[in-house]
């Protein structure tokens, strides 16, 4: 088994070729009492996710199933701006219209500006984080998300896709933002053992909003011209839960003690949503790490990338976001429906299995919320990603037959591909890259790890959404779903070298799995619970104290 050096000299200290292999660091722990999940918790992880995480869902599928009535009304806007009040059909004069392509042009960039702007919010989100807190970022982005809903709504009315286009972009820009504090706040005010159970809520609440936004836009919800907008500005409503709920939440207790070093603050935050006065030992653990950024040099951005003790978190973080968007689940929703027409389904059967299969990825997230800190991170990502590996392999050759042999029955086993894609996709590889990224850094580089990690998600899906349908369109047509089996066993197998195991290990243990500066001088003692089960405990003494 590989070891890992602990660094130290003096009496009482570990020599520095003494090693600790992966259970002894497991076995270094902070003890801390046992936390449930509290009301209190509750209510914050919900406030959080309600205008955060379940917007970003919904403002990517939105904009998809109500698409056809929305590329008229681009259409008829264009046609009242050649001198033409009504909105009737198109007449003789063809050049009162958009042409195909023009209208294509503009669909094409409704769709992607929404990723443009994550790429945007997603990188500036660190700022936010450290700027206004994981809190008060999240509020002060919501009154932009306001503004952006009114576009949307108005842009009907006003007969303007300018202002729809801009619309998207601006919430394109709060949703990066969102992307990256919402896991932060997630993962800061869980306590270690409930630290997976509350990131996957932001998941969940990513997958809930797309389920949402796919049924509000049928034809008999709101997806008519006369409706759509309501559509789009339905967004308000999450908007306000969260405007309502989160002031009464606290900010998160790492925040105030490690930015803001407002301990008192820190304290009662921790007392609020552990629901008891006895976070002792928590507060201490944050003290410790107070006390270890205090001798630190300041951190700087571009340390990211100049600390090679940064650097391999920061890999794993950014492949892990690569992980997740180049897995091919945004292809196969985008190809589902067409595979359920190609096995029989009418086009609005086709639809409702579409949606179906959305339900499907909601109630599966749900269940990797129960099992995240029983199974661990690093199984899961295993097991999910090795499913995405198989099925991504099933459905390209299931499609390879079904277009050049015309293997109908295949149309069935290309479907149970589609739905274990679905399965796989949401046991872990959905929801893990987001928070343990907040997992793996010691608070100096979090925000900015976060920040890189959250554009890099950005990018990956804005060049999926615009390489995969030219693949599908234009190019290699049925193999478009090969290159995503090639990347899938290359992410496999980097998951199975390179990742390591966080479930239930506190900020301490992580740290010693990279070998930080700061985690280098540390005392043995043997502390015992309230059982009388003894733990070795590795604790930081100042080396001042070493002469």
């Amino acid at each position: 088994m590989e070891r890992r050096p602990l660094l130290g000299a003096n009496e009482g200290y570990q020599e520095e070729d003494e090693t600790l292999t992966e259970k002894e660091i497991d076995a270094i722990v902070t003890v801390t009492p046992e936390r449930h999940f509290t009301k209190n918790l509750a209510i914050a992880i919900a406030a959080c996710v309600s205008g955060s995480s379940f917007m970003l869902g919904y403002n990517t599928g939105v904009v998809n199933t109500p698409a056809t009535i929305i590329k008229d009304f681009y259409n008829t806007s264009y046609h009242r701006r050649q001198g033409n009040a009504s909105s009737g059909s198109q007449g003789n004069n063809s050049s009162e219209y958009l042409s195909t392509t023009s209208i294509s042009i503009l669909w094409a960039t409704t769709v992607s500006i929404f990723a443009l702007g994550g790429m945007i919010g997603g990188l500036s989100a660190g700022y936010w984080c450290n700027r206004y807190g994981r809190k008060g970022a999240l509020l002060r982005n919501n009154l932009l998300h306001v503004v952006s809903a009114a576009l949307m709504f108005s842009s009907r009315f006003a007969y303007s896709y300018e202002m729809m286009i801009a619309g998207r972009l601006l919430v394109g820009v709060c949703a990066g933002i969102n992307s990256g504090a919402a896991p932060l706040y997630l993962s800061e005010i869980a306590p270690t053992s409930l630290r997976g159970f509350a990131g996957v809520f932001n998941q969940l609440a990513i997958t809930s909003g797309v389920l949402v936004s796919q049924i509000l836009g049928l034809d008999f919800v709101l997806g008519t011209k006369e409706l759509w907008p309501y559509d789009l500005g339905a967004t308000v409503i999450p908007i306000a839960i969260m405007l309502c709920l989160l002031p009464c939440c606290p900010e998160s207790p790492r925040f105030l003690m490690l930015v803001t070093m407002d301990e008192d603050e820190a304290e009662k935050a921790l007392i609020w949503l552990r629901d008891t006065d006895d976070v002792g030992e928590e507060l201490e653990e944050m003290r410790s790490e107070a006390e270890k950024q205090k001798r630190m040099q300041k951190f700087a951005f571009m340390d990211l990338f100049r600390d090679k003790l940064l650097r391999e978190p920061l890999t794993i973080s950014v492949v892990l976001q690569l992980t997740q968007q180049f897995s091919g689940i945004n292809a196969v929703i985008y190809y589902s429906t067409e595979i359920f027409r190609s096995a029989g389904l009418s086009a609005h059967n086709a639809e409702y299995a579409t949606i179906a299969t959305g339900g499907v990825n909601v109630v599966m997230t749900l269940v990797s919320a129960f099992i995240m800190d029983k199974a661990g991170r690093r199984f899961l990502l295993l097991i999910g990603v090795g499913g995405l590996f198989i099925f991504s392999a099933v459905l390209a050759v299931s499609l390879i037959l079904i277009k050049n042999f015309s293997i109908a029955w295949l149309s069935y086993l290309a479907i149970v591909a589609v739905i274990g894609y679905i399965i796989a996709f949401a046991s872990g590889p959905g929801s893990i890259p987001w928070f343990m990224v907040a997992e793996i850094f010691s608070q100096g580089p979090r925000s900015a790890a976060v920040s890189v990690s959250t554009m890099v998600n950005w990018f990956s899906n804005f060049t999926v959404g615009l390489v995969f349908p030219l693949l599908n369109e234009l190019l290699i047509h049925q193999y478009s779903f090969l290159p995503f089996v090639v990347l899938l066993f290359v992410f496999l197998i980097f998951i199975y070298r390179r990742v390591p195991e966080t479930k239930g290990k506190t900020i301490e243990q992580i740290l010693l799995l990279f070998k930080r500066p700061e985690t280098m001088v540390y005392e043995r003692i043997i502390q015992q619970d309230s059982n009388n089960k003894s733990y070795t405990r590795l604790e930081n003494r100042d080396s001042s104290e070493d002469s």
